[in-house]
């Protein structure tokens, strides 16, 4: 097995000039971005054993009913000659069980070697958001307060070197976990 594929991290320029952030080639709007926060981006690990048990057992039990399913018509349709042709579908049938079951391995071992990284999040007003990495959470924390100030300042620029990110969403969590109880009347946010 290969080694697990890590988030693509390279180096981007954080820019501020003439009321846009540039993260890397992509341009947002001071006026449009809604929250600059830091937060520890962590892998779903819990989520990604229980989807691999999840897997395993209904690829295993589907594996286990087409045995049968071969084996009963397999029996019935050879009672009177005594031959059995039912081999070469049940070879198959398992085999393809064990290529699935390698497939859920590569990917839960990607998750469970993932590791988690420190990051500066800034959110729009739309659907965007945009990540960005750095070895020293004192640095992005900075950032968030330059950015922050430069949103109340349209005259403020600046330009740094970070490490952008680009993660899978299947292998970490991003963002609040919103429960709602109730159909009005909503107001808060649970982090968990």
């Amino acid at each position: 097995m290969g080694a697990p594929t890590p988030p693509l991290v390279r180096a981007v320029d954080l820019r501020v000039s003439k009321r846009l952030l540039w993260v890397g080639p992509a341009a947002y709007p001071l006026e449009n971005i809604a929250r600059v926060f830091t937060f520890v981006l962590r892998p779903r690990r819990k989520e990604a054993l229980m989807l691999f048990s999840k897997r395993v057992a209904l690829t295993l039990a589907l594996a286990v009913g087409l045995t049968v399913l071969i084996l009963l018509v397999d029996g019935v349709s050879s009672l009177g000659r005594g031959e059995s042709s039912g081999g070469p579908f049940i070879t198959l049938a398992w085999l393809g069980t064990v290529g699935a079951l390698i497939f859920y391995l590569v990917e839960l071992m990607q998750v469970l070697s993932a590791r988690p990284h420190f990051v500066l999040a800034v959110e729009t007003s739309g659907p965007s958001t945009a990540m960005v990495t750095s070895h020293d959470p004192n640095h992005l924390i900075e950032l968030v307060g330059r950015i922050a100030y430069a949103i109340d300042h349209p005259e403020a620029e600046f330009t740094v070197r970070v490490e952008g990110i680009s993660a899978s969403p299947q292998i970490y969590h991003f963002g609040d976990n919103v429960n709602m109880y109730g159909g009005s009347g909503n107001v808060g946010i649970a982090n968990s």
